[in-house]
């Protein structure tokens, strides 16, 4: 990795290097956090977690061939070189952002309450049609996977997509010290994370942190249709882009036909000239994604035709609007993590499948003192959606129940205080076929639910 060196990395995170000094001059060739992950020639990074304190597989690392460790612990003579740190986090951070300004390669980083990761996804296959691209992995967007996704950037690399999640002030702006953004993507200011940052007001502020470092030079672009984030006006002196579908805006859509589980089309407009997109993930949501992608292509030299593959060629990834089909039932995964707008979308989308209509929701986190009423919010949206059957899972998830059976009671509602209580009457659920959408925030675990429906 260029510049990594071990001296290089006991200088540039504080730490204090042990180990022989000829051993100074090697170049680490990855970094790790994950000690399955250890090879030859790594860096790995001990981190005590809540669960799994990084300091105990530091013999098997060694064991591995790696190069050296970055500890917070003494660890006294040792036959390997190591490296001391007050905070492996902090030195994570500091190593990550070094490193990522040695390289010269162009950043996007996107942000938004609703359709970061989709939105990610789009743009790393439009992007990819030209340049080398690479985008952040699963969950890998917070303080510890942002620096763990900049560490896999390597010098063939021409472009990085990447994801930036908070739930705090001054989250936001300790990612974009790190990414230092050339462009900055945000897809919405939603209800989201009101537990630490109160209100939409809040999210916005908390949200727009990533101006603080961006490169002066590069575009925002901004969802033109959301109210708080059409307010901004310049960002270091330069008007947004915009996107939406008012034909007002920098890039909009309209023509906008909703296939089913099949995707969703719609004509894409720039100032100067429009396109057909095909969409193939369902959602009307879909359709400001591919318009974000749209934007972020432009600006980077592609052509339309260019910018038209890169959206037809997007994949669903697990836990994101994923089509699971097995004989005659067809699951919709989209059970990664949820709020009150990302809820309302995916239950738009079952909506308007065809055949039998099966919702199992489960518990909304991090919704601060409004979780009751947005829960309610969620199950009278539901008991409008023409749903066979609605299953609310979870303690919060009864105020959802209860708000759906009100609304409609022809509709089948039932509530599970657990997801244990749920699992017994999945193969029924599985048998009598249709479509199923499975959506609950993270920590609810619901890809059993998809497990045992697919097993």
């Amino acid at each position: 990795m260029k510049n990594l060196t071990l001296e290089n990395l006991a200088r540039v995170c504080h730490g204090s290097y042990f180990g022989s000094p000829e051993n100074r001059g090697i170049e680490v060739k990855s970094i790790v956090s994950d000690s399955r992950q250890a090879e030859p020639g790594s860096l790995f990074v001990a981190i005590p977690g809540e669960r799994v304190d990084g300091h105990k597989f530091i013999e098997d690392v060694i064991a591995k061939g790696a190069a050296c460790v970055l500890s917070e612990r003494d660890l006294g003579a040792r036959p390997y070189p190591y490296i001391r740190v007050k905070s492996s986090l902090a030195a994570v951070k500091d190593i990550a952002e070094f490193y990522l300004k040695g390289l010269d390669i162009p950043v996007v980083g996107i942000t938004g309450s609703v359709g970061k990761t989709s939105t990610k996804e789009v743009i790393a296959s439009v992007l990819s049609q030209k340049y080398c691209t690479l985008k952040t992995q699963g969950n890998f967007n917070n303080e510890l996977g942002l620096p763990l996704t900049i560490f896999r950037l390597r010098p063939e690399h021409e472009i990085a997509v990447l994801e930036m999640g908070i739930n705090q002030f001054g989250e936001m702006t300790r990612l974009a010290k790190i990414a230092r953004p050339n462009a900055c993507v945000i897809t919405n200011i939603g209800p989201c994370h009101l537990e630490y940052l109160g209100d939409r007001d809040g999210v916005f502020r908390a949200k727009t942190e990533i101006f603080q470092y961006m490169n002066p030079g590069g575009p925002a672009i901004l969802n033109g249709d959301d109210d708080k984030l059409i307010t901004v006006k310049e960002v270091h002196g330069k008007k947004p882009i915009f996107f939406g579908l008012n034909p007002d805006l920098d890039v909009w859509a309209n023509c906008i036909q909703d296939n089913g589980l099949h995707g969703i089309q719609c004509r894409i407009h720039f100032r100067d000239v429009s396109f057909p997109a095909q969409i193939p993930i369902p959602g009307r949501h879909m359709v400001y994604n591919a318009l974000a992608a749209a934007a972020v292509g432009r600006h980077y030299g592609l052509s339309v035709e260019e910018i038209q593959r890169g959206i037809q060629r997007l994949e669903a990834i697990s836990g994101r609007m994923r089509m699971i089909r097995k004989g005659g039932l067809t699951v919709i995964d989209d059970c990664y993590n949820a709020n009150p707008v990302s809820m309302k979308a995916s239950l738009d989308v079952l909506k308007n499948t065809p055949g039998r209509k099966t919702a199992i929701l489960g518990d909304m986190g991090e919704l601060g003192e409004d979780e009751l009423r947005l829960h309610r919010e969620v199950g009278l949206f539901a008991a409008d959606c023409c749903l066979d059957l609605c299953i609310c899972v979870g303690k919060l998830s009864l105020c959802m129940a209860e708000a759906a059976r009100q609304q409609n009671p022809q509709m089948e509602t039932l509530h599970m205080e657990t997801l244990e209580d749920l699992l017994p009457l999945l193969p029924d659920v599985a048998e009598k076929g249709g479509s199923v959408l499975v959506k609950a925030s993270h920590f609810m675990q619901f890809e059993k639910i998809v497990h045992a429906l697919t097993a």
